[in-house]
């Protein structure tokens, strides 16, 4: 059985808590991804920013380019050990209502594991549109 090590991102761009927006944003077109974790300097991850994080939380809240990444991103992060099954980080992106997991190891970032790349494996793909499924899904206002 695969583990989330055999298919998580390893090559990843960071950004620390005091970047700046225009920074994040930077990084994202330049590594054409749609979210950068947040580290602290001996790579513990402390948040991640979206694209959609600098888009409402920064620019639309009159945020300039200078304003630090930390105050827009996410801190309430769920991550996954590299150790753990594909099935395991299905379920946690479903439960948690998130695309993306990072992968921590020894309290360090280690890499990304994302919805896509769920879907890329035979064994997993059908776990992964079951965990899109549950992300997408609106709960009804009463």
């Amino acid at each position: 059985m695969k583990k989330v090590r055999d298919i998580m991102s390893t090559d990843l761009s960071v950004c620390q808590t005091n970047s700046s927006l225009y920074d994040a944003a930077n990084m994202m077109k330049q590594q054409g991804v749609g979210a950068i974790p947040i580290c602290d300097g001996n790579g513990q991850i402390m948040g991640m920013v979206t694209d959609r994080d600098l888009a409402v939380r920064g620019y639309a809240g009159h945020s300039p380019d200078s304003t630090p990444v930390q105050q827009v991103m996410s801190d309430k992060v769920y991550n996954i050990s590299p150790e753990a099954s594909l099935e395991e980080a299905s379920q946690m992106m479903a439960e948690h209502q998130v695309r993306r997991l990072p992968v921590v190891e020894n309290g360090k970032l280690t890499g990304i594991i994302s919805l896509g790349d769920l879907s890329t494996e035979e064994k997993s793909d059908q776990a992964a549109g079951v965990a899109l499924q549950e992300i997408s899904e609106r709960p009804e206002l009463h």
